[in-house]
């Protein structure tokens, strides 16, 4: 990257970071399992609300005594369960019809991070009816309080229940983008591991490795606080004790909250201190091929730990000794070597996959383009990259 933009990137940061003290961030409030939600409805008075959802989910009976609970209390319930697992401005439209027909007040997001980044863009496409939700893209585009939502996570890596994100997907133009405002930040979550139990070791694995790329972008990046780098180290510790518990014993109730927690964690770091390359390239491979985000993570989490060389030993060297993956008296380039191998090691063991198998060489340089755009100047990634820097990137994940 040349100079001029160098700058401009760094100084940007460098005034969002001099901004967070003052910005209203905000964690929503925890319920601790499935039972408080009636209460919670019954409390605000809440006459009609919209359960959002994916069909796999329903099938499942996930959501079934919710439904029924709800519906006891004489309370309004309609349901959308179309999510798509990259979800689409389609999907949105579909579902706001379904809200407003219903006079809904509310909104209860049932599932991974997609039915979550649907749920929060539903809400906010009926905060602000005349904005179309390619209007939102990018930073504080929707500025308006949005309708209660409470997010149940049943998968433990998005962190979207803590986060002022959300990802949609042009189904049209397959651009994948984010939205980021702070009203998007849900008002209550739940945690409740009972629902994660059921989940097949596939999704188990990515969704924690997505958990553990949250953590380590944020803790790498430019605009760490002490809080964020608290919430990276925890994160961290907790994936290093219960993911691979998580994988090999899907029952294990204490490896399941300990993973809902690090996913929790991990989104409290990068909503305050943002994510790197890694999303951004993700990002553009769900878009274009439909690659799980979780997925497309953790195959190109190694790839950018490696490109960033010694700029990251020190920090890394710190989530290793605070994640327990070796000693404090480990000097910091081993330790940062130690870090990275683990990382290698817990892809192996979940079969994890080293390369993205849809990619085209031909597709690299328009990826490249989206990458850039998307992390630049707004991802304060240790070593910048421009769309030349960032398409030998992409080469890395082709398979050889």
């Amino acid at each position: 990257m040349n100079f001029i933009r160098k700058f401009g990137c760094r100084f940007y940061q460098k005034m969002f970071k001099l901004a967070l003290p003052i910005l209203p961030y905000r964690e929503p409030e925890i319920l601790g399992g499935i039972d408080d939600i009636c209460k919670l409805l019954s409390a605000k008075k809440i006459e009609s609300v919209m359960l959002v959802s994916d069909k796999q989910i329903r099938e499942l009976g996930l959501t079934k005594k919710l439904e029924e609970d709800i519906v006891s209390k004489g309370i309004g319930l309609c349901v959308y369960d179309g999510v798509v697992p990259n979800p689409t401005i389609s999907n949105i439209e579909e579902a706001l019809v379904l809200f407003k027909q219903n006079k809904c007040s509310s909104i209860i997001a049932f599932g991974g991070g997609s039915v979550m980044d649907c749920a929060k863009i539903i809400g906010a496409r009926s905060a602000r009816p005349r904005k179309p939700v390619n209007k939102m893209k990018g930073l504080l585009k929707i500025r308006k309080k949005l309708p209660t939502l409470i997010a149940v996570p049943t998968t433990a890596g998005t962190g979207s229940e803590v986060t002022l994100a959300a990802v949609i997907t042009d189904d049209k133009t397959h651009y994948k983008y984010p939205i980021n405002d702070f009203c998007l930040i849900p008002h209550y979550a739940v945690l409740d591991p009972r629902v994660t139990v059921g989940l097949p070791k596939s999704i188990t694995s990515t969704t924690g490795l997505d958990a553990l790329t949250h953590a380590v972008e944020a803790y790498i990046g430019g605009s760490t606080t002490k809080l964020t780098r608290k919430r990276a180290e925890d994160a961290v510790a907790l994936i290093n004790k219960y993911l691979l518990r998580a994988y090999e014993n899907g029952q294990d109730l204490e490896a399941r909250e300990g993973m809902l927690k690090a996913a929790y964690y991990a989104g409290v770091a990068f909503s305050r201190s943002y994510v790197g390359y890694v999303h951004a390239v993700a990002h553009s491979l769900g878009g274009k091929y439909g690659v799980p985000h979780g997925l497309a993570n953790a195959i190109i989490l190694p790839h950018f730990l490696d490109a960033y060389g010694s700029k990251i030993d020190k920090k890394l060297s710190g989530l290793a000794k605070a994640g327990g993956i070796c000693g404090n008296e480990v000097e910091d380039v081993v330790a940062a070597k130690i870090f990275k191998e683990w990382v290698l090691e817990l892809n192996k063991k979940m079969g994890i996959p080293a390369f993205i198998d849809q990619l085209r060489r031909e597709d690299i340089y328009g990826l490249a383009k989206k990458a850039d755009k998307e992390g630049n100047p707004l991802y304060p990634v240790p070593v910048l990259m421009d769309v030349r820097e960032l398409s030998k990137m992409y080469e890395r994940l082709i398979r050889p």
